[in-house]
């Protein structure tokens, strides 16, 4: 619990914070949509933070889609965006890889769609003999690959993970994501992963900085989970915003202990200040 700290009043921005930001990393799932669903006014900030001459990155721990699959999902849903526009936990978990295990043969726990981006950027896949083990939010998870995924990491190899997030919000509710698949490994094979890329973990924040090309000063992480969104911002040097659309409600902050520099009922609420 967080005693004798400030936290903000919902849907208020009386220090100006939203004025100095030039690029708003976007969280998705509970944020600006649930499922194929807009949350109510995340179109119109869209637009307002182009008026206001700002950007807008979307940035997702949510590893079972690659760039192209959000991109034509959005689509779908009357947004049109470019590759430049898409940060994914998949995307930074290439990036780690390629820069620490360079030639590496990986097996990945992961969609068909995941796999695709991962051989495609060259990382080299092989589920038969393997020199470290990516977990991410695998929704063809079947027993047979939880028992494969329990073995390795059991034989020690090098775990890493795309993303800790616990749930992921659909509009039916909560389903089970990477961080209860952890649970499970750990259950069997009493390991947690070496590294998880995704938020809130500087790893995935700096190579957003990078693709984005903003400051992380002048960036605010915009999301509806305190433990990954808004601690991946105010822990990495951005500005760490909440919205109480998806899994977070305000009453969690105290317990959780992480401090939102703003707090706001959803991204529509923003509007007024940018």
């Amino acid at each position: 619990m967080v005693i004798g700290m400030y936290i903000p009043e919902t849907d208020r921005d009386e220090k100006g914070i939203l004025k100095e930001i030039a690029c708003f990393a976007l969280d998705m799932d509970g944020t600006v949509y649930l499922g194929e669903q807009w949350i109510a006014g995340a179109t119109d900030f869209l637009k307002a933070v182009e008026r206001a001459g700002k950007k807008y990155v979307f940035l997702t721990n949510n590893s079972s889609k690659n760039p192209e699959a959000y991109i034509q999902k959005l689509g779908r849903m009357g947004l049109e965006i470019g590759p430049e526009q898409i940060v994914t936990s998949g995307m930074a978990t290439i990036d780690y890889l390629q820069q620490n295990y360079p030639g590496k043969r990986v097996y990945l726990l992961g969609n068909e769609l995941l796999r695709e981006e991962f051989a495609q950027d060259g990382i080299l896949l092989d589920d038969e003999s393997p020199e470290v083990v990516v977990v991410g939010f695998d929704t063809s998870l079947t027993y047979e690959k939880m028992c494969r995924v329990c073995d390795l990491v059991r034989e020690g190899l090098p775990y890493l993970s795309t993303h800790p997030d616990f749930n992921c919000p659909t509009e039916s509710g909560f389903i089970p994501d990477a961080g209860a698949i952890h649970a499970f490994i750990h259950a069997s094979a009493f390991r947690y992963p070496d590294v998880v890329i995704g938020k809130p973990n500087g790893m995935i924040m700096d190579y957003l900085s990078r693709r984005a090309g903003a400051l992380k000063e002048e960036t605010a992480m915009v999301g509806d989970r305190l433990y990954t969104d808004v601690a991946a911002g105010v822990n990495n040097g951005y500005r760490g915003i909440l919205v109480l659309s998806g899994e977070a409600r305000r009453e969690d902050i105290e317990k959780d202990g992480v401090i939102p520099h703003l707090i706001f009922s959803s991204v529509r609420e923003m509007i007024p200040f940018l």
